[in-house]
């Protein structure tokens, strides 16, 4: 095989992924500059607590680059507890979440959906989801977006190849995500106060909060599949 033949397959590929390779280039860009900062909770905290009015702007934009690269958002709730408290850490997360799961599916609908739908577009849970969507998407996205344990951006990016009404994703996922927030903006504001030496009973509440949260799910689908069964 010549060179130039070589070279010129390389470039094909290269021009069919280009969109993808410049994702993966600014994740790592992201990895390589002090924005990898943004991952550490700790480091995160103290910075947004020096900037008095500017720290909710900066919490909020930082949130949604972290969704639309498909990096963790849990440091972000975590921090927002212990920033802003409770209920403001909730508010500010709950917004952040919601316009960072559209950004998401919208960047990955118009950007990258004709690569996604070749790469994965024969995915069972892809055409799991396109089936439960023409019966019923708000309950869809209501159902993955209520456990704190589902993979928030997977779910952006897979919902984002389905032909689901922009208007029913964000509503559904503004909903569905309050639990899930509260209980980690509850962890982030309780675990701090408990560091202080403060009140550490919230904690284990807010632990057992999560918890709960997180099997609820589970045990709503068990207890259907054995009224199912009792009935036939």
């Amino acid at each position: 095989m010549s060179k130039n033949s070589v070279f010129s397959r390389f470039r094909q590929q290269l021009k069919k992924h280009y969109k993808i390779l410049l994702l993966l280039s600014a994740v790592l860009l992201f990895f390589v500059t002090p924005l990898r900062n943004l991952l550490n909770q700790e480091i995160l905290s103290n910075y947004l607590q020096k900037l008095g009015v500017w720290a909710v702007p900066l919490f909020v934009s930082t949130y949604i680059l972290v969704t639309v690269l498909g990096l963790p958002i849990t440091i972000h709730t975590l921090a927002g507890g212990v920033v802003f408290g409770l209920v403001w850490g909730t508010i500010w997360s709950t917004i952040a979440a919601t316009l960072g799961a559209i950004a998401a599916l919208v960047i990955t609908r118009y950007v990258f959906k004709d690569w996604a739908i070749a790469t994965f577009g024969t995915h069972k849970l892809l055409n799991k989801f396109n089936r439960s969507i023409d019966r019923n998407p708000f309950n869809l996205v209501l159902a993955l977006r209520f456990a704190p344990i589902a993979p928030f951006n997977l779910i952006n990016f897979l919902l984002a190849l389905t032909p689901i009404d922009l208007k029913i994703y964000t509503f559904a996922t503004f909903i569905g995500v309050i639990p899930g927030t509260l209980a980690y903006t509850w962890l982030g504001f309780s675990g701090q106060a408990a560091l202080q030496g403060s009140d550490r009973l919230q904690f284990v509440l807010a632990s057992i909060f999560l918890v709960l949260l997180s099997v609820l799910p589970l045990a709503i689908k068990r207890w259907r599949r054995s009224n199912a069964n009792r009935s036939k």
